[in-house]
């Protein structure tokens, strides 16, 4: 019997009641407030649960019982912050900290006498008792609760108040859709946001720096059959016929700096994967998808990848095939922390840029050769006539000089 008393409130129905709780309860209540004690304060619905109250938990309350008749009781919480707010406004700012422990008879007797005042505007709320009697022991409770403020801006003190209920007195309506509902057949046309992983890869620090434009990366655990869909965090596998137009000789599976490490810190591994721009799926396609069956994906081959290393995009570029694995050729390369990217003709312009200066290095040492060089000398005077520093990012070291 108590088990199924403690059961007999769902949260979905919770759900659809709430509604009605909340267009019956805080408006009497405000009024309450109101017209006990002028209008001071504001109060909001903040929580509606069945038995246990989990928002006051850990909160001192001065609690008020109420008897309804010889079967029901109402009660009343008031935690110390919601008293203290209250009798600041009403008693005056007080030097001392409120402490509901310590609580004067001339206080308590405030709070008790606005609980019977409140309980007299809910009780045209509250249905008849039933006829069968229930055990007080064994009746379902409805917590409201409430957080309570002064109304003046200034003051953004905050405290809860909990008005707690039995269910057998309550007689909620239930939320009714008024409109149409959805058909099943309107489902498999509908979409949602999908990303398709292509797969992962170890790098080393050393090949991560020295990304460049045209190179590209081969994904060693990919398989051209198979991509996964992910959708609001789950994994779905995808079987596909792999588009050869984008395979592309094995000679061009990377550039010429992709070499081995030259100390301990370039010889760590990162693991890098490959993702596709957002794409839209239908339900139908995802429904598909968990049957096994293969799913026509063609518009990928055009979307966008992005490389990734812990979720921080390093590049983006085209989808290639290699052998019979996947790889992405590099288009754009995120080139500063800041977030820019590095374009093709920005990377052209930057070669130029390093030739120019190695041309202007080789005529400068000529005229300089056989003259006295002091480098202090020469870096303030650089400082002083508001020179720009030398920024070594400007430059490419040679591998041989790592």
């Amino acid at each position: 019997m108590e088990d199924r008393l403690q059961n007999s409130i769902s949260t979905d129905q919770l759900f659809k009641e709430y509604n009605w709780f909340n267009a019956t309860f805080p408006k009497v209540i405000q009024e309450s407030f109101n017209e006990f004690f002028n209008p001071n304060f504001r109060l909001e619905l903040m929580g509606i649960s069945k038995n246990i109250n989990c928002l006051i938990t850990t909160e001192s309350c001065f609690v008020t019982k109420i008897r309804i008749n010889t079967e029901y009781d109402m009660f009343f919480r008031f935690t110390d912050r919601a008293i203290d707010i209250i009798l600041n406004k009403i008693l005056g700012q007080s030097k001392n900290k409120f402490n509901i422990n310590k609580i004067s008879e001339l206080e308590a007797k405030i709070i008790t006498s606005f609980n019977d005042f409140m309980f007299e505007h809910l009780k045209p709320c509250l249905s008849a008792p039933p006829q069968n009697e229930i055990k007080r022991i064994n009746f379902d409770l409805i917590h409201l609760t409430f957080l309570i403020k002064e109304t003046e801006e200034y003051n953004k003190k905050t405290g809860k108040i909990v008005v707690t209920l039995p269910i057998a007195l309550l007689k909620p309506e239930l939320v009714k859709s008024k409109n149409e509902k959805f058909s099943e057949n309107d489902f498999p046309t509908s979409t949602t946001i999908a990303k398709a992983l292509i797969g992962k890869t170890k790098f080393s620090l050393h090949d991560l720096k020295n990304l460049e434009i045209d190179d590209v990366v081969v994904f060693e655990n990919s398989n051209l059959e198979n991509i996964t869909i992910t959708v609001n965090g789950q994994e779905l596998p995808v079987k596909l016929n792999p588009n050869m137009d984008i395979l592309i000789p094995q000679e061009d599976d990377g550039g010429e700096h992709m070499s081995e490490a030259h100390n301990l810190w370039d010889s760590i591994e990162v693991e890098m994967n490959a993702e596709f721009d957002a794409v839209k799926l239908s339900l139908g396609e995802l429904k598909n998808i968990e049957e096994g069956l293969v799913v026509d994906l063609a518009s990928l081959y055009e979307n966008n990848v992005t490389l990734k290393v812990e979720g921080k995009s390093i590049a983006s570029g085209t989808l290639v095939i290699v052998n019979d694995r996947y790889g992405v050729k590099i288009n754009n390369v995120i080139a500063e922390s800041d977030g820019t990217v590095r374009t093709p003709a920005q990377n052209q312009n930057s070669d130029n840029e390093s030739e120019e200066y190695e041309e202007n290095s080789e005529n400068n040492s000529e005229e300089d050769n056989g003259e006295y060089y002091d480098e202090n000398t020469e870096y303030a005077e650089g400082a002083e006539g508001g020179e720009e520093e030398f920024d070594y990012s400007d430059f490419e070291l040679e591998d041989e000089n790592i």
